[in-house]
């Protein structure tokens, strides 16, 4: 495995504490990567160089946003991923994920209504949506986790008002193992120690701790 640098292996300390923690109280999360490297066209136009060095445990949501060239960045990020002993997550197309045999799924929340049909489908997929609020209407027994955002305030153009702390403990008290998505960095990231999440999720802070 190649030397992280002192970000990196801050970043990934915090997302391994917070998964063992997770999984002492629901098993279940353990299965889970601890660490989500989420793409974006604009931000991370080059994202398998960044999966190329992602350690085994983690995993890349690709998402490709129905861009012309998602199919070939899909394919070379299966490769760098499966090169690494990292799981790739294809964002809101199924189709797609299974086409270059990827892991499993990431929903937006608007999407989160087909999380049962996917998971009797593909039942050995993961299957993760995204959340912002604590709503009833989630098809939870179908999911393996939720991805609250934004948690902390993101430099995200679209990100929506932070939710804190006290707005992500009630999408945890809905009982499914959630990630924390929104203004994650190495510092933030010690806020969340006894939050109870399953792990971290991140754009550019994981670009960053990890460019070649």
């Amino acid at each position: 495995m190649d030397q992280m640098g002192e970000d990196a292996r801050r970043l990934w300390d915090a997302a391994q504490a917070l998964n063992r923690r997770a999984a002492a109280v629901s098993p279940a999360a353990g299965r889970l990567p601890s660490l989500l490297f989420f793409t974006d066209p604009e931000r991370t136009p080059r994202p398998w160089e960044t999966a190329a060095r992602l350690p085994p445990g983690a995993a890349v949501v690709f998402r490709g946003f129905g861009r012309d060239d998602a199919l070939d960045t899909a394919r070379r990020l299966g490769e760098a991923t499966r090169a690494r002993g990292v799981r790739l997550l294809i964002g809101a197309d199924a189709d797609l994920a299974d086409r270059i045999s990827a892991a499993g799924v990431h929903l937006p929340a608007r999407m989160a209504g087909e999380a049962a049909s996917l998971r009797r489908d593909r039942p050995d997929w993961i299957i993760t949506t995204a959340i912002h609020e604590a709503a009833a209407g989630f098809p939870l027994d179908s999911l393996d986790a939720l991805v609250a955002s934004p948690v902390f305030a993101s430099v995200s153009a679209s990100a929506r008002p932070a939710m804190g702390l006290d707005g992500l403990a009630r999408v945890l008290a809905l009982g499914v193992a959630t990630y924390a998505l929104g203004g994650i960095d190495a510092r933030t990231a010690q806020a969340l120690s006894d939050s109870g999440v399953c792990g971290l999720a991140a754009v550019g802070a994981i670009r960053d701790a990890f460019a070649p």
